[in-house]
Parts: C-alpha cells; sequence; structure tokens
C-alpha cells in the first residue's frame, strides 16, 4: 500500500504558573526552543500561542512518538521560564485584548487588513496533513472526504468556554474562526484547473499573498503534496490526537483506494454539511448529525460506527487499529469539551477547568 504519510502540528496555550491565566511569552519558550527542535517550533501571532509541529511521519507509532516528544519539550520549555502549558480549543476565562501580537511583517499585514476580527482570533487548533500521491487525486479525494468533516470535529471539540462564559457550545473555537474570510468548509471543485484559477483570481486581486491565506477545514496544501484537515479544535491528549490523525489517515487511504477501482463515495454539497458541522460544533459527540443519504438524523455514534466500517479495510494494512480503536474509549469518556463542562458543573470554578486540561495535556508522557 502506498504511504500515506503524516504531519501534526499542535497550538498551545502559554499559560502563568499562578493564575493560569494567558501569559504572552512564547517568545521566550520559542527562543529557548529554536536551538534543540529547529522547524518543529513556530511563533504564532498571539504571543500567548506556541506551535509544534512533527517531522514527517511515516506510520502512526512514529507520529506518537514525535507528538509525545514535542509535548514534553514544550511542557519543559516552558517550566524552565516559570510557565505552564494547556491543550484546548480556547482559553476559559483570559480576555484577547490582553494579549499581545507577535511582531513580523506578516502579522502587522493581517492586523491591518482584519483589525478585530484579527485581534480576537485567540484559539487554538489541531492541523493533521496526509501525504497524497498527486495534487489531482488530492483534490478528488478532498471533495469527497468534506462529509466527514463535521465526525471529526464532534470528536475533536474542546472549547465550551469563551472569556469566563459557558458558550452553550462544545466548541466555540469555530464561532470565532469563522469571521475570518475563506474558512469553513471548502466549495466543491471539479479539477486542480478549476481550483488554480480560484486561487491565481485571490492573488490577482490581492485578496490573499498565496494559498495559506485560504483556511478551509480541509485544503489542498500550497506547498507540500498533502491534503490538511483544519477542521479540528485542539485536543487534551496524545491518546485523542492520535486517534484522530489515524482516522484522517485512513479516510484518506480509503478514498485513495476507491479512487484507484473507480469506485467514488458520494460528494455532498457544502450547504448539507454545514448543518452538521453547525451540529458538531454545538453538541459534540451528544449532537445528532444527518445521514444525507438515508435523509435523517442520526445519533452521532451510529454514524462514527459507519465511519469506522469504512475505513476498516485499510486500518491493519496501516497498522493502526489500535489508534483507531481508541474512539471508543473517547465515546465513553466524552470529548475535551464533555470533561471540561463536567469539571465546571462540580467545582463551578473556571481554574479548576484550565488546571485540569494543563493535567491532561501531560497525560501519558
Amino acid at each position: 500500500m502506498k504511504k500515506f504519510t503524516l504531519g501534526i502540528e499542535e497550538e498551545f496555550q502559554i499559560l502563568d504558573s499562578d493564575t493560569l491565566t494567558l501569559r504572552s511569552h512564547m517568545s521566550k519558550i520559542y527562543e529557548g526552543g529554536k536551538v534543540l527542535l529547529k522547524e518543529r517550533i513556530k511563533e504564532e501571532m498571539h504571543q500567548a500561542v506556541v506551535e509544534m509541529g512533527t517531522n514527517i511521519c511515516e506510520n502512526i507509532q512514529e507520529a506518537r512518538d514525535e507528538v509525545s516528544y514535542l509535548r514534553q519539550q514544550v511542557i519543559e520549555l516552558a517550566g524552565a521560564e516559570g510557565l505552564k502549558v494547556a491543550a484546548a480549543g480556547t482559553h476559559p476565562f483570559s480576555h484577547w485584548s490582553d494579549q499581545l501580537i507577535t511582531r513580523d511583517p506578516r502579522y502587522d499585514a493581517l492586523i491591518e487588513e482584519m483589525k478585530d476580527v484579527a485581534r480576537s482570533n485567540l484559539i487554538f487548533g489541531l492541523h493533521v496533513h496526509v501525504g497524497i500521491p498527486s495534487r489531482e487525486e488530492g483534490l478528488q479525494i478532498m471533495n469527497v472526504a468534506r462529509y466527514f468533516l463535521p465526525h471529526l470535529y464532534a470528536l475533536s471539540t474542546n472549547s465550551p468556554f469563551w472569556e469566563a462564559r459557558e458558550t452553550g457550545f462544545k466548541s466555540y473555537r469555530s464561532k470565532i474562526f469563522d469571521k475570518f474570510p475563506r474558512t469553513g468548509i471548502p466549495p466543491y471543485f471539479s479539477s486542480v484547473a478549476e481550483y488554480d484559477k480560484f486561487v491565481d483570481i485571490l492573488v490577482k486581486t490581492n485578496c490573499i499573498d498565496n494559498g495559506k491565506k485560504i483556511w478551509w477545514d480541509i485544503r489542498l496544501h500550497p506547498f507540500y503534496p498533502t491534503v490538511e484537515f483544519r477542521i479540528c479544535d485542539m485536543v487534551q491528549t496524545v491518546d485523542e490526537v492520535i486517534c484522530i490523525a489515524a482516522i484522517m489517515q485512513c479516510i484518506i487511504a480509503k478514498l485513495h483506494r476507491l479512487h484507484q477501482k473507480n469506485q467514488s463515495f458520494r460528494s455532498y454539497r457544502r450547504v448539507l454539511i454545514n448543518e452538521n458541522k453547525w451540529r458538531a460544533a454545538r453538541w459534540g459527540m451528544d449532537a445528532k448529525l444527518i445521514d444525507f443519504g438515508k435523509e435523517e438524523e442520526v445519533p452521532f455514534e451510529v454514524l462514527i460506527q459507519e465511519l469506522l466500517e469504512f475505513i476498516d479495510d485499510v486500518v491493519d494494512e496501516l497498522g493502526c487499529r489500535k489508534e483507531v480503536n481508541f474512539v471508543y474509549q473517547m465515546l465513553e469518556q466524552g470529548s475535551g469539551a464533555d470533561r471540561q463542562l463536567k469539571v465546571f458543573n462540580e467545582t463551578n470554578d473556571l481554574k479548576e477547568v484550565i488546571k485540569y486540561v494543563v493535567d491532561q495535556t501531560s497525560k501519558g508522557l
């Protein structure tokens, strides 16, 4: 079987050790980490965010080793500066207006263009790259993989609080990001030529300077031969990261297999997929998602079971049965959002919530 390589990027929150509020101290961690980690540590627009990205991983076990190593490193680097690190899609009570912006021409331009929409975008995501055979095939796979985005999103929901309010959403992060242009579920493209023409028009008319400013929930990466899943909240534990990444890898491998046999999985319209995305944001794993084939609402667990059956014939070839099966544990323990809400309901204290998230971030390391 062709190798469907993996690359995983995680955006971490940098916290004050005492108050557990966000601290704009990424530069300290970045300077310390740059020597050891080189390209695997990146600055982000907000100084309270640090991004860690794996090398290209041949399989899911390698990805687990890399993610675990990078989490250990970022926790140690932060600890050396008297800081802590948390993995969640939003911070429960810190306010975006208190956070500093990284000085960089790229970020300066973004702030100049988008003002408070960019400044308030203090959110944390998990991005997974899966290697593809060619851009042509990648685009066809992306068109179909869009259907599964709400399933993956529901599993990752981990941002129920925003600015000290319980939002009523399992993932409020996407509601914040929706204010940006060129976000959400991408449209269907019939060919790479059509897609490239779209990007060219945006560049030509000064909407963007390159394809990286297209921030869809899934995209053909403009510079790497990958399909990049961008819909997920930053999740709490390594086990959850690896489970979600394994399922993504299997979806790409399975769609590639169907493509090779000239078979296909139906491609659904963006407006329909958006209905499921909204439900996933609001209710997470408790959502009823729409089965478009049957034209009825179905509990999330039923659709996840269908997804597992759909990818089943590629799981063993990719060697990720154990990682994919962790999804059953996730269904049992609830998403990060469910667990955050449980802590809050028991303590009525948002500081206890973020303390819990900090503990989960190092779980199993």
